[in-house]
């Protein structure tokens, strides 16, 4: 009489899954490791998240520090610069006081103000102010700023002739324009004769 199989496969036994071979490598379960273990790397990233952190504060720290030394240098520079404009313009001052005091007459009158100009333009010089030369040379939009318009034949058209308030560069850099007066070739006379009709009736 043939066995059942049904019954043979329920009486035989099946294999635990500890008992099933793995192969090398892959053993997928996570290691053992002692809680005492744990803690200590729990412990160790933490040191080491404290460490980083009071790293970058101390950058932060550092940047901010920068800045204010740098904006404080920029102050002083800005006010020693101002110092250094006072101190040059305090002769010419001396020199205004001195002429007040006189009668204010005579050729010394005049050459004693002529000084005080000179003094006054140098002390500005020194500090980067330029006059802008405009007479005699061509009419320059950029430089000048054309006041009136001369019709002449002695000169070529936009020659500046005449300077009625200086200019100014600062630093090479545009101050205030020159307002003078430029020459203009005079038109050409319209010619009242009528056309002549060279057609043909």
């Amino acid at each position: 009489m043939p066995e059942d199989p049904e019954k043979n496969s329920v009486d035989m036994p099946i294999p635990a899954a500890a008992e099933v071979p793995v192969a090398a490598g892959e053993d997928f379960s996570p290691p053992d490791v002692p809680e005492d273990d744990a803690a200590g790397v729990i412990r160790r990233l933490q040191a080491e998240k404290k460490e980083l952190t009071d790293q970058l504060l101390r950058k932060h720290a550092e940047v901010d520090n920068i800045r204010k030394r740098l904006t404080r240098e920029k102050e002083e520079f800005q006010q020693y610069s101002l110092f250094q404009a006072v101190e040059g313009l305090i002769p010419v001052l001396d020199a205004f006081e001195l002429a007040l005091q006189s009668d204010g007459s005579g050729d010394e009158y005049r050459k004693g103000v002529e000084l005080i100009y000179q003094q006054l333009r140098n002390a500005l010089q020194k500090l980067g102010l330029e006059p802008i030369e405009s007479v005699g040379g061509q009419f320059n939009p950029y430089m000048h700023e054309a006041v009136s318009l001369v019709e002449t034949d002695e000169y070529e058209d936009h020659h500046v002739l005449q300077e009625l308030q200086r200019g100014y560069l600062f630093k090479n850099r545009l101050l205030r324009p020159a307002r003078v007066q430029v020459a203009q070739r005079p038109s050409a006379e319209t010619d009242s004769t009528p056309p002549t009709d060279d057609t043909t009736e």
